[in-house]
């Protein structure tokens, strides 16, 4: 099979505030969803210390025991603390931008990689630009697509590094402030957290903390989440999927990725409630069950490839006073303040 040669390029708006629309006009009773979830700093105190809490476990225990506890174990809850982190960013658990700010550092802080406060800034991006190359992080770097091509050992070596992928993008967005007083503090409670945890537990139990994040977005089951997104795996149009299968009761519903992209500032145990309401909208769409079969169907299917990508070559902004979704106030909010 030939390999793919490059990305998927479209003309077309992004999907989701076209859909946003309708669904309102059917569904106005949807923006009663809207809002916060303080209670979901509750989950990231509870995340935290299950990660300390299984380092200190692991600090003793034989090599092989902490790459295993960091496969079964570590990888779901560094998992569930990236979902969370992406609770804040969306400002979804205080008014307060600060507070919602300093809990995404909480959460991000046994990830290791200080990420939490920059996410923010390149993930609202993400939702305003979609698949448009100079803004959308979430589009993988041209030539990391060239490099990896269709092939199962490429695709397993994507997977193992993501996160240094991921880190590689920012580098191409010129849009964004690189470095501020938040993104110091934010790699700062992060080098001090890790300096902590190799002082009292030991080295063991600081290797555990990163490959818990490793496996969490990486050569994982779990890192078919970042293929269920965005990723082209059906015979037609569509470039966000969702996931609909068991893993989202310990991912926070991470997996309704259609429905918040179409309603953002509704939190995550809310999302559910979205396509129960949306009914036909999301019904007709195409949607995910296994993530672990889609995780294999990604690294031996040479159909699908980094370029399984839609890319726009158009950046299609949208004046603020155009954007007409049920959460305008706090989505105008974003763009200004991450502009």
């Amino acid at each position: 099979m030939s390999k793919p040669l490059d990305f998927i390029y479209s003309n077309e708006k992004e999907p989701h505030r076209a859909r946003t629309k309708s669904i309102l006009k059917e569904h106005p009773e949807i923006r009663e969803l809207i809002g916060r979830n303080p209670y979901t700093i509750l989950a990231i105190f509870l995340e935290v210390g299950l990660l300390v809490g299984s380092a200190w476990f692991l600090r003793d225990q034989p090599w092989w025991m902490t790459f295993v506890g960091a496969y079964i174990f570590g990888a779901f809850v560094s998992h569930s603390a990236f979902v969370l982190i992406h609770e804040c960013s969306h400002n979804l658990l205080f008014k307060n931008r600060t507070l919602n700010l300093l809990a995404g550092i909480l959460a991000n802080m046994p990830q290791i990689m200080p990420s939490s406060v920059s996410f923010q800034r390149y993930h609202i991006k993400h939702h305003s630009f979609q698949g448009v190359y100079e803004l959308d992080a979430d589009l993988p770097n041209k030539w990391e697509a060239k490099i990896i091509g269709n092939t199962t050992f490429g695709k397993i070596m994507w997977l193992l590094f993501y996160p240094f992928f991921q880190v590689s993008r920012v580098m191409r967005l010129k849009e964004i402030k690189p470095v501020d007083g938040w993104i110091i503090l934010n790699w700062s409670a992060n080098i001090l957290f890790s300096a902590a945890i190799i002082y009292f537990f030991g080295i063991k139990s600081f290797v555990y903390l990163c490959a818990s994040l490793f496996f969490s977005i990486g050569f994982h089951p779990l890192g078919a989440r970042w293929i269920q997104e965005h990723f082209l795996t059906a015979e037609n149009d569509q470039e966000t999927f969702s996931y609909y299968g068991p893993l989202n009761a310990v991912a926070f519903n991470v997996g309704y990725h259609n429905e918040h992209h179409d309603f953002p500032s509704i939190p995550w145990n809310k999302l559910p409630k979205i396509r129960k309401t949306g009914g036909v909208w999301y019904d007709g769409l195409t949607y995910h069950k296994s993530w672990t079969l889609l995780w294999l169907r990604f690294l031996f299917d040479k159909k699908l490839s980094l370029y399984s990508r839609v890319m726009r070559t158009d950046r299609g902004k949208v004046p603020l006073t155009d954007i007409s979704t049920p959460d305008t106030d706090l989505i105008k909010q974003e763009m200004v303040e991450n502009a």
